[in-house]
């Protein structure tokens, strides 16, 4: 499981895929939700306004598993 660190409180799901280099536009992390293939904390997601907090699980199909993580 990869761990992508944050400096906020928490980041929205759409930016965090961008930041874990999983698409590369928000209209590619629009389309692989609508598609099913992403799951937060092991429950299937389609909103891209998702907030995702420190220890949250996000797993992408195709791509594999990331942790969000707070910089230390």
């Amino acid at each position: 499981m990869n761990k992508v660190v944050i400096h906020t409180e928490y980041i929205k799901l759409d930016q965090f895929l961008k930041l874990a280099n999983c698409v590369s536009t928000g209209g590619m992390a629009k389309a692989l939700l609508q598609e099913g293939a992403i799951s937060v904390n092991s429950e299937p997601e389609e909103r891209r306004g998702r907030k995702l907090y420190p220890g949250d699980i996000v797993n992408v199909e195709g791509e594999g598993s990331f942790e969000v993580a707070v910089a230390e």
